[in-house]
């Protein structure tokens, strides 16, 4: 999950940085007929819980936004489906660090395509962090996923690269949660409940209030079995508190998967995260 972006325990790498940038790119290609390839994008799109199937909406997707470079919604599909590749479907490190990168490189270009925020970048004395007051309401979708991937991206690659990246991906998820809270199942709080528990004790680790948070995101979203495995992940794996571990992995196995029907695909992965994770139970807990 996207929120497991400050998980720094897990290594030093070196900071990498990025080749995406935030620019709207000119056209590249040509599509007779827009409409159709995105009729035929939304047909595969609705089947992603089929790796073969994601990967070939997004190439009809990736012939869109070339198209049609100010194509916001394609722009959409492309950062959150190259998102899940690496989430949900990729099981090797390099196919998820290229799925995350690709997901990277077409969040930017959508975020370019807010003209204040990317002026603002130009100055150059702005960060990606202080800009952030420029987003919008319709640049939410893109900034999530790409937050959601950069975090990921980075935890794959170490802690250099994710001290690098978590200011700017700190003030993007506060502009979330001011903007839209319950944004996919109140992500933002989802995220922060993450954050403070991945968080090193000497760098403000607060279990109190990471706990909190999962537990208000759970609330407000009982049966989104992401916010049920980040408890058990995180909170309950850094507190060695096993009842719960247990109690909400188990409610994730069992559960039904149509229970958010719009949902199936991502709740299909969080399922296969809950058993892999119930797997390891005896090497993250000690008796």
């Amino acid at each position: 999950m996207h929120a497991a972006l400050l998980a720094m325990v897990l290594g030093i790498g070196c900071a990498t940085k990025h080749a995406g940038n935030y620019e709207v790119v000119e056209a590249t290609g040509t599509a007779d007929n827009i409409e159709l390839l995105r009729a035929g994008a939304e047909a595969l799109w609705e089947q992603r819980g089929d790796a073969a199937k994601l990967e070939q909406a997004l190439a009809s997707y990736e012939q869109i936004v070339a198209a049609d470079p100010a194509d916001r919604a394609s722009y959409e599909r492309l950062v959150r489906g190259y998102y899940f590749l690496g989430d949900g479907h990729y099981t090797e490190e390099e196919q998820k660090i290229a799925a995350w990168d690709k997901a990277m490189t077409y969040g930017k270009r959508c975020l370019a395509l807010n003209g204040e925020f990317t002026a603002l970048l130009e100055k150059g004395d702005e960060t990606e962090a202080t800009a952030a007051r420029a987003l919008t309401g319709e640049d939410m979708p893109c900034m999530y996923w790409t937050a959601s991937a950069t975090g990921k991206w980075g935890k794959m690659l170490g802690l250099a690269t994710i001290l690098k990246e978590k200011d700017k991906i700190f003030a993007w998820m506060t502009v979330l949660d001011q903007t839209d809270p319950d944004y996919f199942y109140t992500a933002s709080t989802r995220y922060f409940g993450a954050y403070y528990a991945a968080l090193p004790s000497f760098a403000g680790q607060d279990l109190d209030k990471s706990r909190e948070l999962i537990e208000k995101a759970i609330a407000a979203h009982p049966d989104h079995f992401g916010n049920r495995v980040l408890l058990a992940s995180y909170w309950a794996v850094k507190t060695q508190t096993k009842d719960v571990f247990v109690e909400q992995l188990s409610y994730v196995i069992e559960a039904d998967v149509n229970v958010i029907p719009e949902l199936v695909p991502e709740q299909e992965a969080e399922k296969r995260k809950a058993q892999a994770l119930m797997d390891q139970i005896d090497d993250l807990f000690v008796d």
